[in-house]
Formats: structure tokens, C-alpha cells, sequence
């Protein structure tokens, strides 16, 4: 297996696993996609980690398949086609509907930086190196890197490390916002944020990241409201509002 799902407690862990640097071709695209929607449907499973069993966290698209493409003539819709299933396995996992957490304990840089930007929290060793050289090798992020980082922490941000193909540090990438928590140690840290995380009442978790993302919209208002007002009358509401009153 080249993605392996596993869980502890109420912890789900997808463990990248592909030699030499966890780069995407059909096959690790598949079993990651699997792996990430075992652990979806799993209801023991509070929240979800992305980690690597190896020194790399992800390398991104797998380089040697694109270029073996070089004589066909539908090389450019084949890379069109891969893309397009990087982003729908990126996409599932961003819409889990639970919390998901990207451990980066070594380089992730093209598609594993966008791996890493669909999940809801970053966690980065401090030496890491993040970042989207596409553009320095003639081509672009194409599986959802421009959409999401540009949306993360906006234009200018992105056209500093989209357009100049610049590959910054986990402390660098903590302080542009591309990372929430630069550490020392990231398994610890992403375990106990996963940890925290996982006792967070689903429907609430879910409601309060579909307002996030709506933050951009003229509905971001609106939503609130409707959202807020479904959650009031539900059982764990109720029950976690009692618990708050009586302290």
C-alpha cells in the first residue's frame, strides 16, 4: 500500500508510504482517495491526520510518469485528466466533514503543499520546506494550489510564491500564514491538536467551516444565522450548553 489508513482511539491517520518521496501517480491518487473516505465514513473517528512514513512529507505530482508522456500526442490532456483527479481527492478530503490535520515532518512542495492546503490545519517542522515550484519547471499548480493558497492568504502572498516559484521554511511559512504552528516536533503536535479537536461537537465543527468559507461571499452573513439557528436545537448543543450553565 503507498497510502495506509489506520486509527487510534478517535484519531484516523492516512500514512503516505510511496518510495522515494510520496509522489502522486494513478495508483497512490487511488489509495490515498480510499483511505482518506475509510476513515470519512468511520464513526469512531473524530479527526484526521496526514503524516509520512517517510523523511519527505510529499514531493507532489510524480515527475519521471509526466515525463515518460513526452512523445505521446495526448500528453496535454493526460496531464489535464491527472490534475483533474488531484483535485477531486483533495477536494473529498477537504470536505470529510471532519477535522483534518497535515503533519508536515519534511518537504512538502508542489502537489504535497496542495495536499497540505486542503486539509483544515497545518503543523510544520521548522526546517521544513513548503512551497509551489511548478511555474520554475514550465508549468503551474494544478491541483487547486493557485485556488486555495491565493484564497489562504491572498494575491500577493501567492504571486511572491506561485510566480517566483520560492520554497520557504516552516518557520517562514508559520509567519506568512500558509502554516498555523511551526514546531519541533510534529507528531506530538498534530496528535494533540487532533486530540483536542476530535471532542469537538461534529455539527458545529461542520456548520462553523462552511461560514469560513463563505467569509468571501455576500451570503457569509446569512449563512451565520441559518447555521446557528439549526445547531440551537440540537441534542449536543443542549446537552454542552447545560454542562457550560452548571460550572
Amino acid at each position: 500500500m503507498t497510502a495506509i489508513a489506520s486509527r487510534s482511539g478517535a484519531l484516523g491517520v492516512v500514512t503516505l508510504d510511496r518510495a522515494p518521496v510520496n509522489a502522486f501517480d494513478d495508483a497512490q491518487i487511488d489509495a490515498f482517495g480510499a483511505a482518506v473516505a475509510e476513515l470519512a465514513v468511520d464513526p469512531e473517528v473524530g479527526a484526521i491526520v496526514i503524516r509520512s512514513a517517510r523523511k519527505v512529507f510529499c514531493a507532489g505530482a510524480d515527475i519521471a510518469m509526466m515525463d515518460s508522456w513526452r512523445d505521446l500526442p495526448d500528453r496535454g490532456a493526460r496531464l489535464v485528466r491527472f490534475c483533474e483527479r488531484l483535485q477531486q481527492a483533495f477536494a473529498a478530503l477537504e470536505s470529510a466533514g471532519k477535522p483534518t490535520i497535515a503533519a508536515i515532518d519534511g518537504a512538502a512542495t508542489g502537489g504535497g503543499f496542495e495536499l497540505a492546503l486542503a486539509c483544515d490545519f497545518r503543523i510544520a517542522r521548522h526546517g521544513a520546506k513548503l512551497g509551489l515550484p511548478e511555474v520554475g519547471i514550465g508549468l503551474l499548480p494544478g491541483a487547486g494550489g493557485t485556488q486555495r493558497l491565493t484564497r489562504l492568504v491572498g494575491p500577493g502572498s501567492a504571486y511572491r510564491l506561485i510566480l517566483g516559484a520560492e520554497l520557504v521554511d516552516g518557520s517562514t511559512a508559520a509567519q506568512l500564514g500558509l502554516v498555523h504552528h511551526a514546531v519541533d516536533d510534529v507528531p506530538a503536535a498534530a496528535t494533540e491538536l487532533a486530540e483536542r479537536l476530535a471532542g469537538m461537537p461534529p455539527a458545529a465543527y461542520a456548520a462553523a467551516k462552511r461560514c469560513i468559507d463563505a467569509a468571501s461571499t455576500d451570503a457569509g452573513y446569512a449563512l451565520e444565522r441559518s447555521e446557528i439557528g439549526a445547531l440551537i436545537g440540537t441534542e449536543e448543543t443542549a446537552r454542552r450548553l447545560a454542562q457550560f450553565t452548571a460550572r
